[in-house]
C-alpha cells in the first residue's frame, strides 16, 4: 500500500493510530507524518529491524529523538554491513518489541516488550512468559488489504529472490492474514488477554512525532551567526556588483537591495553563501561551471558569481526567483565538468561533515517493460515469449492464462517502488543531523544516502543543493588547453559580451552549424535555428525553451516561429496576455510566464501562482494545493469576465508545459554555455571537435563517428591510430587528428598505458620487432593494433606484419620484453605477394572502431544512379526525388491516433545533413535497420525555408563483399 492507501484503509476501519514500521527502511515515514492528520490518524513511526527475512526486533520511536536513535542504529547496520545482535542496543527514547520466543522477559529493559501476534495466542498458555503479562503487548502486523495485495506481494518476493513463484519459500512471505481489522475485532482477538491491549494503548499514548513541515531545516548559518552571514553576503554582493557593472544605474542598486532584504527576511542567506562557497572553491581550482535554475533570476547570485546570467539585461522576473509567499529557497543547479564534479562533492562533504550532509535518494519504480520481464521470469516463461509480450503487449491464449496474469499484475505493480537510487545531483546540508529525518546507507560513492526523495525533502524543509555533471563544460575547458598547445593561442572564454556580437557566431546560429555545441546540436535544435533564423542572444534563449516537449507538442513552437518571422501575425488572444508576454509575442515560453499569467491575468496570489508553476511537474500535480489553484484560476477568470474560449486557451497553454518548461534564467544559463561552444566551434573548429570527441558527451556521444566526420568537414585530416603519434585520447597536430587508443573496442587500457609509458621513457618505436621487445603484450592485443594500422609507418602491409609477429614470437602467446644493449639481427624471410585493399582497412575499422574512416559511400555494392545532394533540396520543393543517405539517427514519436512515426537524419555523399519524415504507413513497411547507407525516395517539402523529404520508400543498401573488391 502507498501511504495514502494505508491511511484510507485505517480510516475505513476506524483506526485512529498505528505505527508505520517498514523493514530496514524509513522511506515512507515523512510522508506518513505529513498526511496522517488529514485522515484523523495519530502517526507513530519505527523500523522493523531484520537480518534477511528473520525479524530481530521492531523499534518504535516515542518522539523525534527516538526516531533519531532508530535511524542511527539502522544507518550503522546499512553502512557498515554489521549483523544485528539478538537484543537491541539500549534506546532512551524508543520502545523495542521482540518476536515471540526470541528473548526471555527477564532480559527485557524497561522500554522493551515481547510482541504477541494472534498466531501466538494459542501457544501463550503453554509458555512461561504468560507470567509476565506486563512485558507482553498486542502486536498485530498489517501488510495487505485483500487477496490481490497478497498475490502481488508473493510476486514481488519471487522477483526479489530471483526464483520461480512455485519455488518461493513460505519463510520469504508475510502471512496472508496480515490485513487490517476494525478496533472491536482486535479487542475480540485479544479478549482473553486484555492487558496486552492496555500495554499497546500505553505505548501509543506515549508516542508522538512532528517535524513542523514547511519550515527550513537547512544549515542555519554559514559563518556561525545570522548577523555575520548577512554582513558577509552584503559585502560580497557589493564587491561583485562593481566587477559585474562598470557604470551601474540606480535601478541596479535598488534591485540588489530589494533582493538582499527578501533573502535576509526569509532566512535564505546561508543557502546563498553555501552556494557561493562551492563556486568560490571551483574558481580557486580553475573548474568550469554553470549556475542555472530559478536562482539565475537573481542579481545577488550574479554578483556572487553563482551564475553568469545578468537578470537586469534579460529583465528576469523577480517573483520567479523569490517572493514573500515562497517557503523554499530559489533553486540553484550548478553544472560542473564530469572531470571536476567528484572533487566538488568531496569538498562539500568535508566542509559540512558526514553527519549533516547526505546525497538525496530517488525512487526507482517498476515500469511496463521491466515488470513484464520480471513477472515472465517468475512464471517460468522462456525469453522468446517474454520478448513477445513486451513487443506486442499480447500473447497466445494458453490454458493456464499466464499471459493474462502477467498483464493483470504488471498493471497493478506498475509504479510500485523497486529500489532506492541516487538523485542526479541533490545534496542535503542540514542543521540537525541527517539521521534526525532518515536512516542512511553508504553506496559505492562513499557518502551517506537518505531514504527519501526530493519531494519529501522539500515537504520537510530540506532544500537540496544541485551539484550536477555535464560533458559540455569539459569540452570547453579541454578546447582551450588544446588550442594553447596546438596553436599557442590564449582564449578568454568568459568574454560573453563580445561573443553575442560576433558575426561569425551569428552566421553559425542562423545556418544551424552547431554540431558539437552544447544544447544546440541535436537535429531538432539545428532545424529550429534554421527555421527561426535567429542570431541574437535573446533569440537563442527563447529557442532553448520552445524546443522543450510541452511547448513544441502544443503547437506553440510553430506559432512562435510564425510570429518571430512575420510581425503581422503578432495578434494576442487577450490584450493582457500581449502586455505580459510582449517579448515572446504572446506565446508562453518560460516558467515565469505561468506565474505572470496566474497572478496578473487570473488574479491568483503569488503563493498560488508558484503552486501552479510547481504543479506543472511530476507528482505535485496531484496535490490538493494544485487542484485548488486550478479551480481558483477558472473561478477568478470567470469573475473577471473573460470569454470561455480565452480562458480555455490560456489554460491549455499553461497545461502544455507539463513539467518540460524552463525558467528564463535557466535557458539564459544554457545559452551562455552555448555561446562559449559556438565561439570555439567558429574559430577553432578542429581543436573543438577533438575536445568534444574526448569528452564522450553531447547528442552524438554514443556515435563518435559523427564528431570525427564533423572534424573532417572542418578541414581536419583524420588518421587511424598510430603507435608513435596517438595517445589514449584523440590528439591533434596542426590539422592532423589521430584517433585515440580509447576508441579501439577490445584494446585493454593497461596495454595502452604500457605503450605510452614506454614511448615517453625511451622514445618512438622503430618497427614491430622493436615494439615487441619493449612492450609486454599478448598476441590477440597486438593483432588489434596491427589490424587498425598503428604500424603503417613501417611501410609494411597488415598481412606482412601479422606474419612477422609469428616469426618473432614463434609459439609464444605473449611478448617478454628485456633490455638489450644492441639490437639483435632481424630474422629475414620472404613472403609471397599478399593482396591488400582500402576495403580491407574499412572492414577492420568497422569491426574495431565501429565505423569506417573512409566515406561509407565508397563501400557500396552497385549504388543506385542518383546524384542528388542535400544542398539541392530547396531547388526541388514539391518534387519526388531519390537520394542516398548515410544513417545518423532517428526519433520515434506518436501521431494523434497513437501510431508510430519517425523523423530521420542522414548525411549525403558530400557530408552534409538532410532530414526525413516517415509517416506511419511507410514506417510500417520500410523500417530503419541499423547503421549504413539507405536509398530514400519521397517528396521534398519545406517549412520556413527548411527542406525535408517525406519518405515514400526506404531501402538499406549493401556494402561490397570481399570477392567484389
Amino acid at each position: 500500500m502507498s501511504v495514502p492507501q494505508l491511511l484510507v484503509e485505517a480510516q475505513s476501519k476506524g483506526i485512529d493510530s498505528f505505527a508505520l514500521t517498514d523493514i530496514n527502511n524509513t522511506s515512507a515515514c515523512l510522508e506518513f507524518i505529513r498526511e496522517a492528520s488529514k485522515y484523523n490518524v495519530k502517526p507513530i513511526v519505527g523500523i522493523d529491524f531484520r537480518q534477511g527475512v528473520k525479524q530481530n526486533y521492531v523499534g518504535i520511536a516515542r518522539n523525534n529523538e527516538g526516531f533519531l536513535e532508530l535511524n542511527e542504529h539502522l544507518s550503522k547496520y546499512l553502512s557498515e554491513e554489521i549483523t544485528f545482535q539478538l537484543q537491541a542496543p539500549e534506546f532512551f527514547n524508543s520502545y523495542v518489541i521482540y518476536p515471540f520466543n526470541t528473548i526471555h522477559p527477564k532480559q527485557l529493559r524497561e522500554n522493551e516488550y515481547i510482541g504477541i501476534r494472534p498466531s501466538d495466542l494459542s501457544k501463550l498458555p503453554f509458555s512461561e512468559i504468560k507470567n509476565y503479562l506486563h512485558k507482553l503487548v498486542a502486536f498485530y502486523p498489517v501488510t495487505f488489504r485483500n487477496k490481490k495485495d497478497f498475490n502481488a506481494h508473493r510476486l514481488l518476493r519471487a522477483i526479489d529472490n530471483n526464483t520461480l513463484l512455485s519455488k518461493l519459500s513460505v519463510s520469504e512471505q508475510a502471512s496472508e492474514n496480515e490485513i487490517m481489522f476494525l478496533e472491536d475485532e482486535l479487542y475480540k482477538v485479544y479478549e482473553l488477554y486484555p492487558q496486552l491491549i492496555e500495554n499497546a494503548k500505553n505505548i501509543i499514548a506515549d508516542c508522538g512525532i512532528d517535524f513542523e513541515y514547511g519550515k527550513s531545516k537547512n544549515k542555519k548559518t554559514f559563518s556561525g551567526s545570522v548577523e555575520s552571514d548577512q554582513l558577509l553576503m552584503r559585502n560580497l554582493c557589493n564587491e561583485g556588483l562593481k566587477l559585474r557593472y562598470k557604470n551601474p544605474d540606480p535601478t541596479v542598486y535598488e534591485r540588489l537591495e530589494k533582493e538582499l532584504q527578501a533573502i535576509f527576511e526569509m532566512d535564505f542567506c546561508s543557502y546563498f553563501l553555501i552556494n557561493w562557497d562551492i563556486v568560490n572553491y571551483a574558481n580557486q581550482k580553475g573548474y568550469f561551471y554553470v549556475g542555472r535554475g530559478s536562482g539565475a533570476n537573481s542579481l545577488a547570485a550574479y554578483c556572487l558569481k553563482i551564475t553568469d546570467v545578468d537578470p537586469i539585461e534579460l529583465d528576469l522576473y523577480f517573483e520567479r526567483f523569490i517572493n514573500p509567499y515562497r517557503v523554499n529557497p530559489p533553486d540553484f543547479d550548478i553544472d560542473f565538468s564530469w572531470q571536476d564534479r567528484d572533487d566538488i562533492t568531496r569538498y562539500i562533504f568535508e566542509k559540512h561533515g558526514l553527519k549533516h550532509t547526505a546525497l538525496l535518494a530517488t525512487y526507482n519504480t517498476f515500469q511496463y517493460n521491466s515488470v513484464v520481464r520480471e513477472l515472465g521470469k517468475v512464471f517460468g516463461l522462456p525469453k522468446g515469449e517474454i520478448d513477445e509480450l513486451i513487443k506486442n503487449k499480447k500473447s497466445k491464449q494458453t490454458p493456464d492464462n499466464i499471459a493474462q496474469l502477467i498483464f493483470k499484475y504488471s498493471r497493478y505493480i506498475h509504479d510500485f517502488p523497486s529500489h532506492l537510487s541516487i538523485h542526479a545531483g541533490g545534496i542535503l546540508i542540514s542543521e540537525k543531523t541527517i539521521n534526525y529525518y532518515s536512516a542512511t546507507s553508504m553506496p559505492p560513492k562513499g557518502y551517506p544516502l537518505t531514504q527519501f526523495s526530493m519531494l519529501e525533502a522539500e515537504d520537510i524543509g530540506l532544500y537540496k543543493f544541485d551539484i550536477l555533471s555535464q560533458r559540455g563544460l569539459g569540452h570547453i575547458k579541454d578546447t582551450i588547453a588544446i588550442v594553447k598547445k596546438n596553436k599557442g593561442v590564449d582564449i578568454d572564454i568568459h568574454n560573453i559580451a563580445a561573443f553575442k556580437q560576433d558575426e561569425k557566431i551569428k552566421e553559425h546560429l542562423r545556418t544551424g552549424r552547431t554540431m558539437g555545441c552544447f544544447y544546440v546540436e541535436s537535429p531538432a535544435m539545428r532545424m529550429l535555428l534554421k527555421k527561426l533564423e535567429a542570431d541574437t542572444y535573446l533569440g537563442l534563449v527563447a529557442a532553448s525553451s520552445i524546443i522543450r516537449p510541452g511547448v513544441a507538442q502544443s503547437g506553440m513552437m510553430r506559432e512562435y516561429i510564425l510570429r518571430f518571422r512575420h510581425p503581422e501575425r503578432r495578434k494576442y488572444i487577450h490584450p493582457k496576455i500581449g502586455e505580459l508576454m510582449s517579448e515572446t509575442y504572446g506565446i508562453m515560453v518560460y516558467q515565469e510566464d505561468v506565474i505572470k499569467v496566474a497572478h496578473y491575468f487570473a488574479g491568483l496570489t503569488l503563493a498560488q501562482a508558484d503552486v501552479m508553476r510547481r504543479g506543472m511537474s511530476g507528482k505535485f500535480r496531484a496535490r490538493e494545493e494544485f487542484q485548488k489553484a486550478k479551480a481558483d484560476f477558472f473561478k477568478n477568470c470567470k469573475e473577471k469576465g473573460y470569454l470561455d474560449e480565452v480562458i480555455n486557451e490560456v489554460w491549455r497553454q499553461i497545461e502544455s508545459f507539463a513539467g518540460y518548461s524552463f525558467s528564463k534564467g535557466h535557458s539564459a544559463s544554457y545559452a551562455v554555455e552555448s555561446y562559449q561552444s559556438l565561439y570555439l566551434k567558429a574559430y577553432f573548429p578542429k581543436e573543438f571537435m577533438v575536445a568534444v570527441i574526448n569528452n564522450f558527451g553531447g547528442f552524438y556521444g554514443g556515435g563518435r563517428e559523427y564528431y570525427f566526420h564533423e572534424a573532417k568537414m572542418c578541414g581536419a585530416n583524420i588518421h587511424a591510430p598510430c603507435i608513435n603519434k596517438s595517445d589514449y585520447l584523440t590528439t591533434i597536430y596542426s590539422d592532423d587528428i589521430y584517433v585515440g587508443f580509447i576508441h579501439l573496442g577490445e584494446l585493454e587500457k593497461n596495454i595502452a598505458d604500457s605503450i605510452l609509458q614506454e614511448r615517453n621513457r625511451n622514445g618512438a618505436f622503430k618497427n614491430l620487432e622493436n615494439f615487441i621487445k619493449r612492450v609486454e603484450i599478448a598476441v590477440e592485443q597486438l593483432r588489434i593494433l596491427i589490424r587498425i594500422g598503428t604500424f603503417r609507418f613501417t611501410g609494411k602491409s597488415k598481412k606482412e606484419l601479422l606474419w612477422e609477429v609469428h616469426a618473432i614470437l614463434g609459439n609464444h602467446k605473449k611478448s617478454a620484453p628485456k633490455s638489450e644493449l644492441f639490437e639483435s639481427g632481424k630474422k629475414e624471410f620472404k613472403l609471397p605477394e599478399l593482396n591488400h585493399s582500402e576495403y580491407d582497412d574499412a572492414m577492420d575499422e568497422i569491426e574495431i572502431l565501429g565505423f569506417p574512416l573512409c566515406s561509407p559511400f565508397s563501400l557500396l555494392q552497385n549504388p543506385p544512379e542518383t546524384n542528388l545532394k542535400a544542398r539541392e533540396l530547396m531547388q526541388n520543393i514539391g518534387k519526388n526525388v531519390s537520394i542516398i543517405g548515410y544513417y545518423v539517427t532517428h526519433k520515434i514519436t506518436r501521431t494523434t491516433k497513437g501510431e508510430d512515426m519517425s523523423f530521420g537524419t542522414f548525411l549525403d555523399s558530400e557530408g552534409y545533413f538532410f532530414d526525413t519524415v516517415h509517416f506511419p504507413k511507410v514506417l510500417a513497411q520500410c523500417r530503419f535497420v541499423g547503421k549504413g547507407c539507405y536509398l530514400l525516395k519521397g517528396k521534398v517539402v519545406e517549412e520556413f525555408s527548411f527542406p525535408s523529404i517525406e519518405i515514400a520508400y526506404m531501402e538499406k543498401l549493401s556494402f561490397l563483399t570481399f570477392g567484389e573488391v
